[in-house]
């Protein structure tokens, strides 16, 4: 983990791991965007499959049984792989932003490649095991940090002595804003810096809003 110098000022990198598929970690993105705009935070994109995650499993947590969730994670990992992290944090924006007038889920991703500027052949990635390697080297760095007994997002920062704080979530139904984001990034660094510190929850999940 490194920090980047922008003017002279020293900014914490935030590795964000995230399956494009999950509406709560979309939350957690537009979270840590705002968290960019109150703290010297700059975010990094990662892709991570809860199919990947979930192989071996007698259950199926995800109701995935067809394998649709492998598909706009390929398509992450090609738009890293060939144009990069900033790439595929505008692509992952696209995603759950283009085309979603009338539906709750990720639009469709030859439309979400345009909007991102990105080539449209892209979207064929998604039907191919082309950059599944790729897809799950990217999870297993991810999912190293915190553990297999945990989901998307996992989100890694510097803390303040230079080290490295890595942790699963947070989950949130709503996107906090402003001071209140960066509050809450403050707030999450400091409990999960501290030594033998494991697992902190709130109340149960509420529909998430999307925003």
């Amino acid at each position: 983990m490194t920090t980047a110098e922008t003017t002279g000022t020293t900014r914490t990198i935030a590795d964000f791991w995230f399956d494009p598929a999950c509406p709560y970690t979309w939350i957690t993105s537009r979270w840590l965007l705002e968290v960019e705009k109150v703290r010297p935070v700059e975010v990094r994109w990662h892709v991570m499959s809860l199919s990947v995650l979930n192989e071996g499993r007698d259950d199926d947590p995800e109701g995935d049984p067809e394998g649709y969730l492998w598909v706009p994670v390929r398509v992450c990992a090609a738009v890293r792989h060939h144009h990069g992290q900033e790439a595929l944090g505008r692509f992952y924006t696209a995603m759950w932003t283009v085309d979603r007038e009338h539906g709750d889920w990720i639009g469709p991703l030859h439309d979400a490649l345009a909007a991102a500027g990105l080539p449209v052949e892209l979207a064929g990635a998604g039907m191919s095991t082309e950059y599944d390697e790729l897809v799950r080297a990217s999870h297993a760095e991810g999912i190293a940090l915190v553990g297999t007994h945990v989901g998307t997002p996992v989100v890694a920062a510097t803390d303040a002595g230079g080290g490295r704080v890595a942790f699963f979530g947070p989950v949130m139904s709503r996107i906090p804003r402003g001071e209140q984001a960066g509050r809450l990034w403050d707030g999450t660094l400091l409990v999960a810096g501290v030594p033998g510190f494991h697992e902190l929850k709130g109340s149960p999940h509420g529909e998430p809003r999307l925003g």
